[in-house]
């Protein structure tokens, strides 16, 4: 079935990724997927299975050794680098485990860095709503250091939502959280997906935090071997499981 351009957020085609000289070693092998908007996919696999490189090679966090990716439809293989830091500025939201706050910056300054960065006029009302979103209104003039770990990763989401990114990428958000704090951010991602349409991509180990997407792809040995329809946290940990146990084949379900 043929799916309209326009709704497609990341198309990734072909891609490869290898590191490494006289011994090389394959992260990716000729990956096809397609993350489309006002969506969530997660991404799993055991741990070397490829799962980060993908997302970076879909963010133009890294250039794949082969294939492409374009974000809408712009092929990120064509920019420069000068370009394609503008495209992750401007097009794109980033959530990463270590939350990559500014310790120098308080909470406010930290969401607005990269409207600063830009050089463009934050929108205060969307601000304004997306602080009152993450809960953060009391915190503003804090310093990351005086934040818990789960109201530093509430900053760098509300950071990531600030500009209103084509899509966000999120790398293990609620690896560093305890139980209730992880299912408050995922909450929060989940109703940037419901509420206002966002894109998200986002790896993590966790069956549980799958469970809050749309779709979960599977990867092993740099392969796509599993994209399900969202199965549910007890299926995505049936499927993990049996990995290693037989063949990696690709499987699509419908």
């Amino acid at each position: 079935m043929s799916v309209p351009s326009a709704a497609v957020a990341v198309d990734v085609e072909r891609v490869g990724k290898t590191y490494g000289g006289d011994q090389p070693v394959v992260a990716l092998a000729d990956v096809d997927v397609r993350f489309f908007r006002g969506t969530a996919t997660a991404v799993m696999g055991p741990s070397g299975s490829g799962k980060s490189t993908l997302l970076h090679c879909a963010a133009g966090l890294d250039r794949p050794t082969s294939g492409r990716v374009r974000i809408g439809a712009t092929d990120l293989s064509s920019l420069t680098e000068r370009k394609l830091t503008e495209l992750r500025r401007d097009r794109i939201g980033f959530v990463f485990q270590a939350f990559n706050l500014v310790g120098a910056l308080t909470v406010e300054q930290n969401i607005l860095l990269p409207a600063r960065l830009s050089g463009r006029r934050p929108d205060r009302a969307w601000l304004a709503e997306v602080i009152d979103r993450v809960g953060l209104g009391p915190r503003l003039r804090h310093r990351p250091a005086e934040l818990s770990g789960g109201q530093q990763q509430r900053v760098a989401m509300a950071r990531a939502l600030v500009t209103r990114p084509e899509v966000i990428f999120c790398d293990e958000p609620t690896g560093a959280l305890d139980t209730h704090t992880a299912a408050e951010v995922l909450a929060l991602l989940r109703s940037a997906v419901d509420d206002t349409g966002q894109t998200v991509v986002m790896v993590t180990h966790d069956p549980v935090a799958a469970s809050y997407a749309d779709r979960v792809l599977v990867l092993a040995d740099g392969r796509l071997v599993r994209d399900m329809p969202q199965p549910g946290a007890e299926r995505i940990a049936e499927q993990l499981a049996h990995l290693g146990r037989r063949p990696h084949l690709a499987h699509r379900e419908g």
